[in-house]
């Protein structure tokens, strides 16, 4: 078969089924286009995108001045290595550093790397500058967390499902219950071995948990306190999705190491980062970590322009604004049904979660429903479903989603 041969849906999840590894659980809807909010299937379809690649493109897919930037430096080099310098990596080394306020940037490629860079930035400033005995470093993170599907990860993951059968675990974690201070200081108080808390500002995978008002800056108070780094995994909630640059941002809360990736490509390209200041990242010296694609010139010129669409097109502000009107317009159909328990998130990072058993299939069906009715989302359990559409998206195209939404929603009551 040519590969610019036409193929159907069906011809298309066949061959993945046939031959690719079964990993993943799709929903049956075959992508061949996207244009901003929207994509269309093989067969011409035409979809709100609901669920943005997981929040990977908050500039909406293909936005021109990210594909022209890839597409120009493409044509120009790709790639260099770390072994020599680049014309493109310094350049967006600085940029994203004044971005978000930091000294210096590690660049590397999908999110589950950046995870495992901080937890290695982590150690290796607790032994070097905090001055704790050698490989006694714990780190402390939180029940029903998502950092990513690697050894390390997995090894402090609550899901049974990205855990069974992937032992023997790493050690040096220690789980605590999420929006817990209380959890959190006990700890703190007692283990001198503890070096840092990593923590997603909203848990995303678990259901888009959106903590109490002032946990997360209570929280970096108390690490500031037990001189314990705050590590802020942003990889799905930062890049404006929820109504700020960052999430923490809604508490004025600075971290002392940033997790970035996702959106800081536009959804073009794998690119993610750790950002922190010099007395944390210059514990990092040459052949400490590195990656042959990290900062790649691909990947900084595309991250430059990612940043400054978010930056030039204020989709911060018209996350907090359509993501106001979406759980109000939302709210409004829950008054009126036992369907729903209710909506939940921080701009446009929202979920709602169905009165039904979390085993259950009701969420699963709901969103073959809605991509029926012309709207593509996702469950994260059997009775939530998120929904985190492109920050592009204007109020008209909102309030057109929440009508098809509410629409849905009624064929199950």
């Amino acid at each position: 078969m040519n590969v610019l041969d036409h193929i159907s849906s069906q011809e298309a999840m066949a061959l993945e089924n046939k031959y690719g590894a079964q990993n993943y659980h799709p929903l049956p809807v075959v992508l061949s286009k996207g244009e901003g909010v929207f994509v269309w299937d093989v067969e011409g379809n035409k979809y709100y995108d609901f669920l943005s690649a997981y929040s990977s493109l908050n500039q909406g897919h293909c936005h021109p001045k990210i594909v022209n930037a890839m597409m120009k430096q493409a044509q120009t080099l790709t790639l260099t290595s770390r072994a020599f310098y680049n014309d493109m990596l310094g350049k967006y080394e600085k940029f994203a550093c004044e971005f978000f306020g930091f000294d210096k940037l590690l660049p590397i490629n999908s999110g589950a790397e950046a995870v495992e860079t901080a937890l290695k930035l982590c150690r290796k400033w607790a032994y070097e500058v905090k001055g704790l005995d050698i490989n006694k470093a714990e780190i402390i993170v939180c029940n029903g967390n998502f950092h990513g599907r690697t050894t390390t990860i997995i090894s402090f993951s609550n899901d049974p499902v990205a855990r069974k059968n992937f032992g023997p675990y790493t050690d040096g974690f220690i789980k605590i219950e999420y929006d817990d201070l209380q959890a959190l200081e006990e700890v703190l108080s007692t283990n001198p071995n503890v070096a840092g808390f990593m923590v997603e500002p909203i848990q995303g995978e678990a259901g888009v948990f959106v903590p109490s008002e002032g946990y997360l800056s209570k929280a970096k108070a108390l690490c500031e306190k037990y001189n314990v780094l705050f590590i802020a995994d942003e990889v799905q909630t930062g890049i404006a999705r929820t109504g700020e640059i960052l999430a923490v941002d809604h508490e004025n809360v600075k971290p002392d190491v940033l997790i970035l990736g996702k959106a800081l490509s536009g959804g073009l390209y794998p690119v993610s980062a750790v950002l922190a200041n010099n007395d944390v990242m210059n514990v990092i010296r040459p052949g400490n970590h590195g990656s042959t694609f990290g900062g790649n010139p691909i990947a900084a010129a595309v991250a430059i322009a990612a940043l400054e669409v978010v930056r030039d097109e204020k989709l911060a502000e018209n996350a907090e604004k359509l993501g106001q009107l979406f759980r109000s317009e939302l709210n409004k159909y829950i008054e009126s049904t036992d369907l729903v328990n209710l909506v939940r998130g921080k701009g446009l990072l929202n979920a709602i979660v169905i009165n039904d058993d979390e085993d259950s299939d009701t969420a699963w069906n709901m969103c073959l429903a809605l991509r029926d009715n012309g709207l593509l989302a996702k469950p994260t359990h059997g009775n939530i479903i998120r929904f985190a559409p492109p920050l592009v998206m204007t109020e008209e195209q909102l309030l057109d989603c929440v009508s098809i939404i509410i629409k849905t929603l009624k064929q199950f009551e």
